[in-house]
Order: structure tokens, then sequence, then C-alpha cells
């Protein structure tokens, strides 16, 4: 069995609620176990137009390889409505395989780790929630990249079914402890 991570996101309609029935279908799949999933954030488009995302982070153990856990991600977001009308469209459900169990490998089709794993806050926080300690060899450890997302705003919304017991933020405007960024 390997372990892969994979990033859950959407910005049109009920997101939250997608997200969560996304994660069941996902679930119900003979092929694989969810070990592990984040609570969910709600972060503001980087590189897009359109509404706040709401995100979140599942850890599998599958005996998918890549290109076939790749099929099925694909067929969920179609199940629930993805459109590619162009690149960073809004959308409906977003999933993005992040990590397949050490695989390195880059192609039209999949590349893997995520190209931008360490450049968006809205993957790196619900990541390290569920695995603070993720060391990728072509990154080292992944924590260290948190300053360098620390501009982008980012909250961390209350749930009813995950270990979070506090809302934390990353917005500058509403976190007095977050520093607003230099660039």
């Amino acid at each position: 069995m390997a372990r892969a991570f994979i990033g859950f996101g959407g910005n049109l309609g009920d997101t939250r609620q997608i997200i969560t029935d996304a994660i069941v279908c996902l679930a119900l799949r003979n092929e694989l176990h969810i070990v592990n999933k984040s609570c969910y954030y709600q972060s503001a488009p980087v590189d897009a137009l359109g509404n706040d995302y709401i995100n979140a982070v599942v850890e599998i153990q599958t005996e998918l390889h890549p290109y076939g856990l790749l099929y099925v991600c694909q067929a969920i977001e179609q199940q629930f409505g993805r459109e590619r009308p162009y690149e960073n469209a809004p959308r409906t459900l977003d999933l993005d395989i992040l990590i397949y169990d050490g695989c390195s490998q880059n192609d039209m089709e999949l590349t893997l780790p995520h190209p931008r794993i360490t450049e968006r806050s809205f993957v790196l926080l619900p990541l390290l929630e569920i695995c603070p300690e993720l060391f990728l060899p072509e990154f080292g450890i992944l924590k260290a990249f948190l300053p360098q997302v620390a501009h982008q705003r980012i909250d961390k919304l209350p749930c009813r079914n995950c270990t979070c017991d506090a809302k934390i933020s990353n917005n500058p405007t509403t976190n007095p402890n977050s520093r607003p960024s230099t660039h």
C-alpha cells in the first residue's frame, strides 16, 4: 500500500458540503483507505479570481498507482460538476495529488510532488496539520516554507469532527500575531 496526500478545494456552490461529500466518495473506494483528514480552511484565491476557497487535505493508503489515483480524483471532480473553461477558473471541486509515496515525476499529466506544494498556504497549513514533520527530499522539511506563505490570507474554520480546538488565522488584518508581508 502506498501513502498519498490529496488536496481538496473549491469556491463555487456549497463548497464545504461538496468537499465533505467528495471525501465520502473517496472513502467508498475499495482501493484506498483514508488515514487522516485536516480541518477545513478558507483562503483568498491565489493567482485566480472569484470567491474565497475552502480547502482540506486527506492522507490515504492506496493500492492504486499514481495514474489510477489521478483517474479516481478526476472522476470525483466530474461527479461534482468540475469544469475547466480556462486556467485557474473558479471551480466546484478541485482534487490534487500532492504527494504519492515518495514518487518523483514530471510529465504532462501528473507532476509529483505537486509543483506548488511549498507556495500555497492552503496546501501547507492543512497538510502540516495532519503531518507536522513531513519531509520531502525535493524540498526538505515542509514547515520551513511557512514563512514564505505568511502573507497569504487563510483561516482555519471551526469544525465538529476533527481535533482543531480553536480558529487560527494567517490573515494579517485579523490576526494580531501575524506580520504583514514585506513583498
